[in-house]
């Protein structure tokens, strides 16, 4: 938006409390968190990102990032301050040549997976694929892939960032590698990031999903998880979780996922679906994509996650 009545001047939009999709800009995943920002600015590129550094700057505004905004914490909102909001660049490209992919800040694990997936190729990406690409990263990121191929932060390979001074800088292994390992899990305060590189690794079908027993069985299916991860194949993450079922009695899992050749999966899972009286076993073989989205049901937007179980 350039002129008009705002107090900043952009290619992409600038929200104030006067608009109408204000209201919905500022809503995060966290339902707590109720925060009223002086203004939000949808960047449409990283010049637009450098001008709204420089703004927040000169008016000695608090600044905030929103990428996926699906931080429990609520750090992408900010009160009486600045918004950098990315939700409206969300674009994945794919080098097959390379194994890589570029991805823009705004995107979520749902809009790389289909991207990548298109190709046959995945990288570490979380456990719910509503969740940003750029907050998950920066903080490390788990996923299905871990145990095989690090965690998120590790398969970054590359990126764009503004400092903050408004400088635009390329980071790579052979480029301010020093931000580059500074941005693999730091967290935040070392600018904001306008592109994501990502190594990719051939993912298509895996065999997976989660075992659940009466809680009243924890201990002795904890004890069983500890026994199984010692001995787990680098193909194969498993995660376990003290749970809450639908109908309100509580549960514990064992979430698993290999990666590897799908019959050695079936063997390597074999123990875990054949220990106890399992109340639910949902293992089986399915697309990457349907593991990626498998536990979407238990994060819904916008409400309050206080207790709210992981599984």
């Amino acid at each position: 938006m350039r002129g008009g009545d705002k107090p900043l001047a952009l290619d992409g939009e600038v929200l104030t409390p006067a608009d109408a999709e204000y209201e919905s800009a500022r809503t995060v995943f966290n339902g707590l968190i109720d925060r009223r920002p002086a203004l939000i600015a949808r960047c449409a590129n990283t010049s637009d990102v450098v001008e709204t550094i420089a703004y927040a700057r000169a008016e000695g505004l608090p600044l905030s990032v929103r990428g996926g905004g699906h931080g429990v914490a609520g750090h992408a909102i900010c009160d009486r301050g600045v918004v950098i909001d990315f939700s409206d660049l969300h674009d994945v490209r794919v080098d097959v040549a390379r194994n890589t992919a570029i991805a823009q800040p705004g995107a979520t694990w749902f809009d790389f997976d289909q991207a990548t997936q298109g190709y046959g190729l995945a990288t570490t990406g979380g456990l719910i694929s509503s969740t940003g690409i750029a907050g998950l990263t920066l903080g490390g990121g788990i996923g299905w892939l871990m145990r095989k191929h690090g965690l998120t932060c590790d398969n970054l390979i590359g990126a764009e960032v503004v400092t903050a001074e408004g400088d635009v800088l390329r980071v790579s292994e052979g480029e301010n590698a020093d931000l580059l390992w500074g941005l693999r899990g730091g967290g935040g305060g070392l600018g904001v990031v306008t592109s994501f590189e990502y190594r990719l690794h051939p993912v298509q079908k895996v065999v997976g999903g989660m075992v659940v027993h009466p809680a009243s069985t924890a201990r002795d299916v904890l004890r069983f998880f500890r026994s199984l991860c010692a001995d787990a194949p680098d193909n194969l993450t498993l995660m376990a979780a003290l749970m809450t079922l639908p109908d309100g009695h509580p549960a514990v899992a064992i979430a698993a996922s290999f990666s590897g050749p799908v019959l050695e999966g079936e063997q390597v899972l074999e123990p875990l679906r054949k220990f106890g009286s399992p109340l639910l076993d949902e293992i089986g073989i399915k697309p990457y994509l349907v593991l990626q989205t498998s536990l979407d049901s238990t994060a819904p937007w916008a409400v309050s996650i206080t207790g709210r179980p992981i599984f």
